[in-house]
């Protein structure tokens, strides 16, 4: 290690287009204000070789997806993460790789959901179930015992690693389940007016963005429809799949309360014990529920003012509260704190990195809307 390299050294890996996409040398010029040096992981060579760090920042996910699915260049390069880690428990992780893993899988990550407080406050994961067979039948009477009513939308169970992950569909009566690939999850679908919430969390802080996303849908005798979710959620989108037909323009959408948004936020943090997340968030029609019904790990943050500040902010928590325990325990969250939050009209693309060529799976313009931002809560 170089003689004259600071005592604090965040090692990081994300892709290089992601890199890109984030302007990352912007980020290195505000670690430097902060005493902290920027050093890019080789996860071709041992971590230790490359040490010391002070804290460990990562968007491993398609990687990790890769190694569980038996990849074993993948498998290396996680193994290699991790023995440095566990040999190392001085150094603060953003954010722990077992908890990445659960978000890794769809149905695990909305059980993990559905097992919180956050349906005593109205907020709810649509009922759901993970199809394993390839058999109608059996998939049939899967969705009745789950629950999940038509239409519904089947997603693939594993949300990172391959092209795939983003492929999905909507199943409108019995006959449609018989498009459904498996291993999948389906999900019933919630009428929310084409609009979700994105929420952008880092740390303490989050910024939520509005953004297009499917009409509403119903039982009906139509064939299955099939979209890449990336293309229905952009900023820009112009999919009919966001189009609302003509009788539903007369619902009047249903604000976001911004305190019902800090309990997602502080609740999912202590749930998943993560600081970077992206939470999908609808509002049913009928009910004024929030709706989650995806959630990934660092998210694009396009369109999130003064990121590089608030990812800031989250690391020097993270070392602090790190710091003030033992290495064998694992750092407490800490209590929540006063924090501005805002939230933007449709911006910018966040989507995840997916491939294992390290390039990311978004092909949305980096820019933030042109649209004013409204300040809607202070959290």
């Amino acid at each position: 290690m170089a003689e004259d390299r600071p005592s604090k050294v965040i090692g990081y890996w994300i892709s290089e287009k992601k890199s890109q996409k984030l302007n990352w040398t912007e980020f290195n010029s505000v670690c430097k204000k902060h005493g902290f040096d920027l050093v890019k992981l080789d996860l071709s060579r041992p971590l230790e070789q490359q040490g010391p760090f002070t804290v460990i920042l990562h968007k491993l996910t398609d990687i990790i997806a890769l190694a569980v699915q038996g990849d074993p260049e993948a498998h290396t390069m996680i193994s290699q993460v991790e023995h440095y880690i566990r040999d190392h428990p001085e150094v603060a992780i953003i954010d722990p790789l077992d908890n990445v893993r659960n978000l890794l899988d769809r149905y695990r990550s909305y059980s993990i959901i559905h097992n919180s407080d956050l349906e005593q406050e109205d907020v709810f994961t649509p009922s759901f179930v993970e199809l394993t067979s390839s058999d109608v039948q059996e998939n049939l009477q899967a969705l009745r015992l789950a629950g999940v009513k038509f239409p519904f939308v089947c997603k693939p169970s594993v949300g990172h690693g391959s092209s795939n992950a983003h492929k999905m569909a909507v199943i409108f009566n019995e006959d449609g389940v018989r498009d459904c690939h498996p291993p999948c999850v389906a999900q019933s679908f919630v009428n929310h007016n084409a609009i979700l919430y994105k929420i952008f969390q880092v740390g303490e802080e989050y910024f939520v963005v509005e953004r297009p996303s499917l009409k509403n849908f119903y039982p009906c005798a139509r064939d299955t429809i099939f979209f890449n979710s990336h293309d229905v959620s952009k900023a820009d989108s112009t999919s009919s799949l966001s189009i609302l037909d003509p009788d539903d323009c007369a619902v009047e959408p249903i604000k976001p309360d911004s305190a019902k948004l800090q309990h997602i936020v502080h609740t999912l943090r202590k749930e998943l014990g993560m600081s970077l997340l992206g939470i999908d968030v609808i509002i049913e029609n009928s009910s004024g529920r929030y709706g989650i019904i995806d959630i990934n790990t660092f998210p694009g943050y396009d369109g999130y003012p003064h990121f590089f500040d608030s990812l800031m902010n989250c690391i020097l928590q993270t070392v602090s509260e790190h710091c003030c325990v033992t290495p064998e325990f694992s750092p407490p969250l800490s209590k929540p704190v006063s924090k501005k939050c805002d939230m933007a009209s449709p911006g910018s693309g966040d989507q995840d990195d997916s491939g294992f060529d390290t390039s990311d799976s978004s092909d949305e313009k980096k820019r933030q809307d042109s649209r004013e931002v409204t300040n809607i809560a202070s959290c």
